[in-house]
């Protein structure tokens, strides 16, 4: 038995407005973490899942075939493992069905406490086909708008057609990202489900230019063209009926200045980017508009340069 390794995976910021399925944010202050170590036997197990007090959580699993941390693991352990079993422990900082990438930071955080623990440990970013399955598992699709970033940091462009490259973007100076947690959940398959299955050619180029601009924006750190691209004309309007306070909180974050509001992933999070000397009003103005709708609620200031996964002990 050998001693545990502890991973780091933090949240993210999912589709980033403009680039759904394909365009992820890392999120600096909440995350997961995994505990692995090597065992007796031949698979994958989990001893136990904490919940954000510390307690054995009162609904994720401990079977294996049914956490996304221990799927990605199997996988890694299949795949370059040397025999053996590994144990994993899950300690979960990010709220589930929270629009914050909760099911990718598990399997992020144990693709690589388990990578630690190989003879010969892969590079980061040969971690994320991996981290992937457990994610599938969760989300019944193949999107790593969380895992991306949450494995890599900062902001990624992650198309599914490119994986498993993915594209590490550049992002614009005096930024931060602002994410408020309303105490509500939405399941991300079925918001998936409910959306329209096609869409007019204008409202798809729309779009397309609208993530291209914003792309360009971050690269030229072009303040006024985030703004003006940082807009999410097909998927919001189809899911922002599902978080009450949307609308007062977004109208919140521009009034304070935001250059651009809408949901993470299928929400019920909603995130916005600012310049870094508004995000602390802009922050207090959303949770107090959120507050003002009857939801309780939680906030995070993250730079768009937020790290990675990472290695706490070993």
């Amino acid at each position: 038995m050998s001693d545990w390794v502890t991973a780091f995976a933090p949240a993210s910021i999912g589709n980033v407005a403009v680039g759904f399925d394909m365009l992820g944010l890392s999120l600096e202050g909440a995350g997961d973490r995994v505990l692995a170590r090597r065992s007796d036997g031949d698979r994958v197990t989990i001893a136990e899942v904490r919940g954000l007090d510390g307690e054995i959580h009162p609904y994720l699993s401990t079977d294996p075939k049914s956490n996304t941390a221990s799927i990605a693991a199997q996988a890694l352990w299949d795949a370059h493992g040397d025999g053996g079993g590994i144990e994993l422990q899950v300690h979960k900082g990010v709220p589930l069905q929270s629009g914050m990438g909760s099911s990718a930071a598990s399997a992020v955080a144990a693709a690589v406490a388990v990578n630690a623990l190989l003879k010969a440990p892969l590079a980061v970013h040969d971690l994320l086909p991996f981290a992937l399955e457990g994610e599938k598992f969760a989300s019944g699709g193949l999107h790593a708008d969380n895992v991306a970033p949450s494995l890599l940091g900062g902001l990624v462009l992650c198309p599914e057609v490119l994986l498993p490259d993915v594209v590490s973007l550049p992002v614009p100076q005096g930024v931060s990202a602002v994410l408020i947690h309303p105490d509500l959940q939405v399941n991300t398959a079925q918001a998936r489900r409910g959306l329209a299955r096609g869409y007019p050619m204008k409202q798809w180029l729309a779009q397309q230019g609208l993530l291209a601009g914003f792309i360009a924006a971050c690269s030229a750190s072009d303040i006024d063209l985030i703004a003006k691209t940082l807009r999410d004309v097909i998927i919001e309007p189809q899911r922002k009926d599902n978080v009450p306070c949307f609308d007062a909180v977004k109208e919140a974050a521009m009034r304070r200045g935001a250059l651009g509001c809408s949901l993470s992933g299928s929400g019920p999070s909603i995130f916005a980017l600012c310049k870094v000397g508004d995000a602390r009003n802009v922050a207090s103005a959303m949770e107090q508009a959120c507050r003002a709708q009857g939801i309780a609620c939680q906030s995070w200031v993250s730079p768009m340069t937020a790290p990675g996964a990472t290695i706490e002990s070993s």
